[in-house]
């Protein structure tokens, strides 16, 4: 992954300096985007999570002849946690009582992160020019995610920072992806977009050495899936060509 975001830096400072127009042929362009998804869970991930959101930033290569390679890394986070974790220390009715004798406030959250390098390619329009089209790509890559707890007034002993860990569920594995979508590319780099679809699948497993509430290690392989719909802002990062003037 280190060796791929330095060359592609190289590429960038190369192309940097070359003078293209956009309107006329394929160009060859770093692109630099941020995103924002709206992901569903699939296979074990539903069984603990609800939808979620993700935003991201990439930083990709197009190439004259529609290679398509980047690197990007995402956040991913939501309010659902449909795994009741903290059973063992709830009373009858789902509570947990605090340091003072009152319910304690304690909600949960999903929260996670990707990290993945991409290779693809495009089926590009002629309108509004040859840099505009059907873009898909697939990639690997790390993802991670977690029960993250949360203890408004610090008042339950029994979740302290360190027994967090015994109910938090970290989870971490190999990542593949596969995205599918529209790029646009305007004429005079004003507006510059994409949208699509993609789909993560997370070969996975719970790497806390013990689960306070199951009373054991959990070392069950897991498949985590999240798929959903990306819309991204980009800014290609060509040097356009000078306009030409003509003198009769």
């Amino acid at each position: 992954m280190k060796k791929a975001i330095i060359f592609i830096f190289i590429l960038c400072n190369q192309f940097l300096s070359a003078q293209v127009s956009i309107k006329d042929s394929s160009i060859t362009t770093p692109l630099i985007s941020v995103s924002y998804a709206y992901q569903l869970p699939g296979g074990d991930m539903a069984k603990r999570f609800g939808n979620c959101s993700s935003t991201q930033m990439n930083l990709d290569f197009k190439s004259h002849s529609y290679l398509m390679l980047g690197i990007n890394g995402s956040y991913f986070f939501g309010n659902t946690v449909k795994e009741n974790v903290l059973a063992n220390i709830s009373t009858k009715d789902g509570g947990i009582i605090g340091q003072d004798g009152q319910y304690a406030n304690v909600p949960m959250y999903e929260r996670g992160f990707t990290i993945s390098g991409t290779i693809g390619g495009m089926i590009h329009f002629k309108k509004p020019n040859p840099n505009s089209g059907i873009v898909f790509s697939e990639g690997f890559g790390f993802i991670q995610h977690k029960i993250r707890i949360e203890v408004i007034g610090n008042n339950v002993p029994e979740l302290d920072k360190q027994y967090k860990k015994g109910y938090d569920r970290l989870t971490n594995g190999f990542l593949l992806t596969q995205n599918l979508g529209y790029m646009y590319m305007s004429n005079n780099r004003l507006l510059n977009f994409y949208f699509g679809f993609e789909c993560l699948e997370g070969f996975t497993q719970n790497r806390r050495s013990y689960d306070f509430d199951l009373m054991s290690h959990d070392s069950k392989k897991r498949l985590d899936i999240l798929y959903g719909a990306r819309v991204a802002w980009i800014l290609p990062l060509y040097k356009k060509a000078p306009a030409e003037f003509y003198t009769h």
